[in-house]
């Protein structure tokens, strides 16, 4: 593979592929690099003049790997890299163009790192460009998601306390699979010794986490992004079930995993949602509500209480009444008639 590689840039980018992927042979570094085998041996030993400690083993899993003690370099981007850092952690903490937000900071000091070439467009594209923040993304501590990670890493067995969206509070203890970001809110995947079954935790509820003694074994060979879309409508306080009078994959257009589990019935004419909710009026008023396709509460009675709440609200707002008259409504509705007529002339 051809490389356009200045020598040094060829020395810190063998610096990166050892970094990166220790064991590697000086076959392997050499077609990573576009050069022969016998110049990435010379690349090697640029390193070790420069006195990064790279260290050797023969054999036919020996290769080159960086010791102990290195000092890094400093950092080395282009500036297609340090613009696409810049955007990704822009589109995934929208306060990051504060200097004083925690990420705002960091991404302040990399970018004062790279060199002025380098530097001074990702600084501009920082400085100007805006992000409209996900109303819907929570961000949870770091010393709590910190310690739920190092106790997925080292399989340890942690205790929990939890604070559920309609306030109640339990501790349990849980064995922590995984954490998983989606759509900019972070949970935690677990096996819960208090339900005796899988749970999807926010993390952001999560009040306290405490390491226990005993370890525990992951299930293997599991994909958890897709188990905790499976359990996203598991495990609330309230029970929801839901028939509607579609196919289950027309349903699932507007269905979506927080809601709860579809599942065909009456020989795939129809289908049924089972979940369950710790809020109910939220669950009928924003999420039933504006699904256009025909369905029947079968099962949850605050569910149900809730759909009547909201058909009777929508109810009162279509019976007539005195229209409000004053000075600031008639300016308001002689506007609209006036912008109505000209974008019809």
């Amino acid at each position: 593979m051809k490389t356009d590689l200045s020598p040094t840039g060829r020395a810190l980018r063998a610096l990166e592929l050892l970094q990166a992927q220790p064991g590697i042979t000086a076959a392997q570094l050499g077609a990573q690099l576009g050069v022969t085998e016998r110049a990435a041996h010379r690349y090697v030993a640029i390193l070790r003049e420069a006195g990064i400690p790279v260290e050797s083993t023969r054999g036919p899993y020996g290769g080159y790997r960086v010791g102990r003690g290195i000092r890094l370099p400093p950092l080395v981007f282009s500036a297609a890299e340090a613009l696409g850092l810049v955007m990704a952690v822009l589109d995934g903490s929208h306060a990051a163009a504060d200097a004083d937000d925690p990420v705002g900071a960091a991404l302040g000091k990399i970018i004062r790192a790279l060199p002025e070439n380098v530097g001074r467009p990702a600084a501009t594209m920082r400085g100007h460009a805006s992000a409209a923040p996900d109303r819907r993304a929570v961000r949870p501590g770091t010393e709590t998601t910190s310690a739920l990670v190092a106790a997925v890493a080292a399989q340890q067995r942690v205790r929990i306390g939890y604070r559920s969206e309609s306030g109640r509070q339990w501790a349990e203890n849980v064995d922590p699979w995984a954490v998983v970001v989606r759509h900019g809110r972070w949970y935690l995947l677990c096996h819960s010794h208090r339900a005796a079954a899988v749970r999807a935790y926010r993390i952001d509820r999560i009040r306290s986490v405490d390491a226990g003694d005993e370890q525990f074994r992951s299930p293997d060979d599991v994909d958890y992004v897709d188990l905790l879309e499976q359990h996203l409508g598991a495990g609330r306080e309230f029970e929801t079930t839901v028939v509607f009078d579609v196919p289950r994959d027309e349903a699932s257009r507007y269905v979506g995993p927080l809601m709860g589990r579809l599942e065909p019935i009456d020989d795939g004419e129809r289908c049924v949602l089972t979940g369950s909710t710790s809020n109910p009026s939220m669950y009928a008023g924003e999420w039933l509500a504006a699904i256009p396709i025909p369905f029947h509460v079968v099962g949850g009675p605050e569910l149900r209480d809730a759909v009547t709440d909201v058909a009777e609200r929508m109810t009162r707002a279509l019976s007539t009444g005195s229209v409000p008259e004053s000075d600031a409504f008639s300016r308001v509705l002689a506007g609209r008639l006036s912008r109505q007529r000209g974008r019809s002339s």
